[in-house]
């Protein structure tokens, strides 16, 4: 009886005919990833003279926008060094974009799987697919032309990411919210690289820029599925998801940004940069919480903000206000390590 009770309303949640709106703003996503697509090896000319990697090219060097570029032991050491560093780590960020974008597709594609005929969602999330099958090609170029073999996710996520998207059918709910947790950090970081005032390299530049794009519908869509979704949820469903949103978003956002051991053992990084980096010193921990306000509005919204959840939010070191709406940015100057030294 439980379970055929769980069943119908599992069921009930996906049928979106009496949600007239909700199915509109699906359409109008389905519409944007028809007219504007990318493919990346129609719409990136790979054989440009200005996108071949040199070893010398300063363009490689972090910028400010990277907690790591913006250190004073990086900013100290040697151009060579620096170049090689920022190949390395921008190598690598590009390689975890890749298999979270591997994640998103198999559970896309295992939701999808479920949902009832005629519904607006299997279009969308199958036009997603698509996409997020294009950016993984974009990124694993990208990594190739760089030439460094770097692994991208930590050891430990790579081995439970077959599991993973088999939540997207009977959890969505937990599976969506931990596509944003992985797609927000490199969603802002990379935000951040194109506003700033030197340019990347222009091989960067191009892949970040049709990434930032079709990115913004992804996020779209996964927040307007949550705040749909989570209030129809049971009392105690939705009080344990409230308690495994923050531990996710920290989880992640720890396993994205922070580069793995085998990085600061060949680069010869000092322990207490590392420490103060990744996410001990002020600034780290105020750059963490900035990530996710967006997090924080919709879960707010949906109500998954109890003073249990408030406080674990608080334990993982990632709260804060909540954004007043979605892709607010923060304004709020904060010194670099440099000028607080």
């Amino acid at each position: 009886m439980v379970w055929a009770r769980v069943v119908r309303r599992w069921r009930r949640n996906m049928d979106v005919s009496g949600d007239p709106e909700y199915a509109a703003n699906l359409a109008t996503l389905s519409e944007a990833s028809v007219r504007r697509h990318f493919n990346p090896y129609t719409d990136i000319d790979w054989e440009r003279p200005d996108f071949s990697v040199r070893k010398n090219d300063p363009r490689w060097v972090l910028s400010t926008t990277d907690l790591l570029g913006q250190h004073p032991w990086y900013r100290a050491q040697p151009l060579e060094k620096q170049i090689e560093i920022g190949l390395w780590r921008q190598a690598n960020t590009a390689k975890i974009s890749l298999q979270l974008e591997s994640i998103l597709i198999r559970g896309l594609v295992h939701y999808t799987f479920w949902v009832p005929n005629g519904s607006p969602e299997f279009r969308y999330c199958t036009h997603e697919s698509i996409e997020e099958c294009h950016h993984t090609m974009m990124f694993q170029e990208l990594v190739n032309r760089i030439g460094m073999d770097v692994p991208g996710m930590p050891r430990w996520l790579r081995w439970i990411s077959p599991v993973i998207p088999l939540y997207a059918g009977p959890l969505p709910g937990t599976f969506f919210f931990g596509v944003m947790a992985g797609e927000l950090p490199i969603h802002i970081m990379q935000k951040s690289m194109l506003r700033q005032d030197n340019p990347p390299h222009p091989m960067m530049e191009k892949v970040m820029a049709i990434h930032v794009a079709e990115e913004s519908r992804h996020i779209s869509f996964a927040d307007q599925f949550l705040a749909r979704r989570v209030p129809n949820m049971v009392r105690r469903s939705r009080f344990a998801l409230s308690l495994y949103v923050p531990i996710v978003m920290r989880v992640l956002c720890q396993a994205i940004v922070v580069p793995p051991r085998s990085f600061f053992r060949e680069f010869d990084v000092p322990r207490s940069v590392r420490k103060e980096l990744f996410f001990d010193a002020p600034d780290a921990r105020q750059v963490l919480r900035d990530m996710y306000g967006d997090v924080r509005m919709l879960c707010a919204d949906v109500g998954l903000m109890n003073p249990v959840a408030v406080m674990l939010w608080r334990i993982c070191k990632i709260n804060g206000q909540p954004s007043r709406y979605r892709g607010e940015p923060q304004r709020a100057h904060r010194p670099s390590p440099a000028s607080a030294a």
